[in-house]
């Protein structure tokens, strides 16, 4: 006997789309998504805001002036009470965390303060820096006829050490924080132009752009609306890179003596003045470096973290 078709199988009746079939693929989830998901990039980037509070409420952390000379509380050790001057003239009691310099200066205060600059310096010189390298990397990889003396500059730039450019041009301008903010930026511009330049390169092969350049766009809409939003993942993890060396080198140029004025508290500033009586008291440097390091560390933890989150190679839809 054969067996009736039913035209109307029951909702229940195992299907390949259905309950009992393969499970179906889910959505992707969002750039937001995996950069949340992403541990490297919570412990790092909550190391960052950490900073960044602590640097902005640096007043409200029981800190006094840094820049104030007290012969009286000269090279104090850490957690040592002392008296300090206020803005009206009155002595108060004021705890030492993190002792005091041979001026009298409480190195708790600096560092606190130098947290500032840092930050200020390291994200400035990254955002400077992509936004020249940005352009001629987009006129260097779409036009050939600008590629030959935009990378020819670039590569002149490279072939001096970054340190001895910046040392020279805080030595013309004089030092200023607008001044080691561009000597700074100024050698990591070939970085960010050479990586746009092959992305640009590669970009321009795809069957989208091919297409957008035969429908006859112009080359300012074709960079605009292809081209710079597929490099925007790239630049935003060079840029946590540029952020790290930045603030080394501002670390260095104020430790040689070069960068910022030195009655300025900076990290690298702190550690040049201390570094005469390391033997005697090391806090004077450990913990302006300690800070340093965090920092730098942080920043080059979250670029791992958003490389991996961003790079659509590593992406897996679970």
């Amino acid at each position: 006997m054969e067996t009736a078709l039913n035209p109307n199988p029951s909702p229940s009746a195992a299907t390949p789309d259905g309950p009992t079939g393969p499970a179906r693929a889910r959505k992707a989830p969002s750039v937001w998504h995996r950069v949340a998901d992403n541990w490297t990039v919570r412990v790092a980037g909550g190391v960052l805001a950490l900073l960044v509070v602590i640097a902005a409420a640096a007043p409200l952390l029981g800190t006094v002036d840094p820049t104030l000379f007290d012969p009286a509380s000269r090279d104090l050790l850490p957690g040592a009470v002392g008296e300090v001057t206020t803005a009206d003239g009155d002595l108060v009691k004021h705890t030492f965390w993190m002792g005091s310099d041979s001026l009298g200066r409480d190195i708790y205060s600096r560092v606190l303060y130098g947290a500032r600059v840092s930050l200020i310096v390291g994200v400035l010189c990254a955002l400077l820096s992509i936004a020249v390298g940005l352009v001629a990397g987009l006129a260097a990889g779409y036009f050939r006829w600008v590629d030959m003396p935009v990378m020819r500059l670039m590569d002149g730039i490279m072939a001096v050490p970054g340190i001895l450019v910046a040392i020279a041009l805080v030595a013309i301008w004089k030092g200023s924080m607008l001044t080691v903010i561009v000597a700074v930026a100024i050698p990591e511009i070939p970085r960010v132009t050479r990586l746009v330049r092959s992305l640009v390169l590669s970009l321009r092969e795809e069957p989208y752009v091919e297409a957008a350049i035969s429908l006859g766009t112009r080359p300012l809409g074709i960079i605009v609306r292809h081209l710079l939003p597929n490099t925007a993942a790239p630049l935003i993890v060079l840029g946590t890179y540029i952020c790290a060396s930045s603030m080394l080198t501002e670390a260095v140029l104020s430790f040689l003596g070069v960068g910022l004025p030195a009655e300025l508290p900076t990290w690298g500033n702190i550690m040049a003045e201390g570094r005469a009586q390391f033997q005697q008291y090391p806090h004077n440097v450990l913990f302006a470096g300690f800070f340093l390091a965090l920092t730098v560390l942080a920043v080059n933890i979250l670029g791992d973290g958003l490389r991996d989150t961003l790079d659509p190679k590593r992406i897996r839809i679970a």
